[in-house]
C-alpha cells in the first residue's frame, strides 16, 4: 500500500499544498527547541542526547501510531495515517513556489527581482550576481530542495514501510535534516547559541542518514538525463563541493542536462529569526560553501531551468513507476 499512499499524498500536495506557517511546522520547531534547550549541555554524549530526543520521539511516536490503527482500526486507517504524514513531509510545493518566481522574473527580464526572490529565499546577498550565477544558484538549491523534499524521503519511506514501520522512515529522515539545518542556523543566535557538540552529532548523522539517498537520486538523474556525462560528472567532480552528498546530486544533475555548477558561494545576509530561512525548502546558505571550482558544462542560462524541471520530474515518474511494479509483483506473489 506504500505506492498509494505516495500517490494520494502527491496529488493533495499538487491540489492543497501546505502553507509554510502551520501547527505541525510550529510543533516540529517548538520541539527541537525544547530539546536543546534542556540536554545542551556542550558535552559530546550530550549533544547525542538531543539528537537522539529531537529525531527518534516523533519517529517513534509515528510508527505506534501505525502499529496502534493496524492492530485495532484495520490497514486502511494506517494507509490514511501514511497518506497524512507524507502530506506534511513529502512534497514539491513546499519549495517550487521561489523556483517558479525566481523563473518568471528571468523570463521577463526583471533581474533584480529574481535577485531579490532569491536573496529572500536564501538569506543571501545576491545584489552583484550575475544572471547565469542567478541561474546556477537557483538550480543548485532547487535539486537539493527536491532531494530532500521528494527523493529522501521516498527512500526512506519505502524501506521502512516494507519493513512494516508505516510511514516512520519520512518523518525520520525529515527530522534529521531539519535539526541538523536548525542547530547549524541556531549557532550565530545572539542567546542560548547550539554547542560543537549537538551541531556535530547532528551533522554526522545527517550525513549518514543521506548517505545512500543522495546517490539513489543521483541515479535517478542519471537514468532519466543523459547516463554517461552524468555517471563522469558524479565520479571526477562531486568532491568540488563540500558536503559529499549533496556533491554527488549536484554533479550528476550538471552532466545530466550539460551545465556548469558549483564555483563560489553566496554570503549569508545576518538575521535575528531563529527560524531557519529554508524551513519549507533546503539550505546551503550557511556560510559553508567553498570555491572549489566548478563542473563541466555549457554556461547556466534560463532555459536550463526548464530542463532541470524536466530531469525532476521524470525522475519521481521513474521511481513512482518503479514501486507500481514492486507492489503489483507483491500482491501476485
Amino acid at each position: 500500500m506504500s505506492f498509494f499512499a505516495i500517490l494520494c499524498a502527491l496529488l493533495i500536495e499538487q491540489v492543497r499544498p501546505l502553507a509554510s506557517h502551520n501547527p505541525v511546522y510550529g510543533g516540529v520547531l517548538a520541539w527541537t527547541r525544547w530539546t536543546s534547550r534542556n540536554f545542551d549541555a556542550g558535552k559530546p554524549h550530550h549533544g547525542w542526547v538531543a539528537w537522539g530526543l529531537a529525531v527518534l520521539v516523533p519517529t517513534l511516536m509515528t510508527l505506534g501510531i501505525h502499529l496502534l490503527l493496524v492492530f485495532t482500526l484495520g490497514l486502511p486507517f494506517a494507509v490514511l495515517w501514511s497518506v497524512a504524514v507524507l502530506y506534511v513531509t513529502l512534497g514539491f510545493r513546499q519549495f517550487s513556489h521561489h523556483f517558479t518566481d525566481i523563473r518568471d522574473a528571468l523570463d521577463e527580464g526583471d533581474e533584480p527581482l529574481a535577485r531579490s526572490l532569491l536573496a529572500h529565499w536564501q538569506g543571501v546577498d545576491a545584489a552583484e550576481l550575475p544572471r547565469s550565477e542567478i541561474v546556477r544558484h537557483v538550480i543548485e538549491h532547487s535539486v537539493i530542495a527536491a532531494h530532500r523534499h521528494v527523493f529522501g524521503v521516498l527512500a526512506w519511506f519505502s524501506v521502512l514501510a516494507a519493513l512494516g514501520l508505516g510511514p516512520a522512515g519520512a518523518v525520520f529522515y525529515r527530522m534529521s535534516e531539519f535539526v541538523s539545518r536548525y542547530w547549524h542556523h541556531k549557532n550565530g543566535a545572539a542567546v542560548q547559541p547550539s554547542s560543537v557538540s549537538v551541531q556535530r552529532a547532528a551533522e554526522s548523522a545527517w550525513h549518514a542518514i543521506d548517505w545512500l539517498p543522495a546517490r539513489i537520486t543521483a541515479l535517478g538523474f542519471a537514468v532519466v538525463g543523459s547516463f554517461e556525462e552524468a555517471i563522469d560528472c558524479w565520479r571526477n567532480d562531486a568532491r568540488r563541493f563540500p558536503s559529499e552528498n549533496d556533491g554527488v546530486i549536484l554533479a550528476a544533475t550538471s552532466g545530466a542536462v550539460n551545465v556548469r555548477l558549483g564555483g563560489g558561494a553566496l554570503s549569508p545576509i545576518p538575521v535575528t529569526d531563529p527560524l531557519p530561512r529554508a524551513q519549507a525548502g533546503d539550505s546551503m546558505a550557511d556560510g559553508r560553501r567553498l570555491d572549489s571550482g566548478s563542473t563541466p558544462g555549457r554556461e547556466p542560462e534560463p532555459g536550463h531551468l526548464r530542463s532541470v524541471v524536466g530531469l525532476v520530474w521524470r525522475s519521481v515518474v521513474m521511481w513512482m513507476v518503479l514501486l507500481a511494479l514492486l507492489t503489483l509483483a507483491r500482491l501476485l506473489g
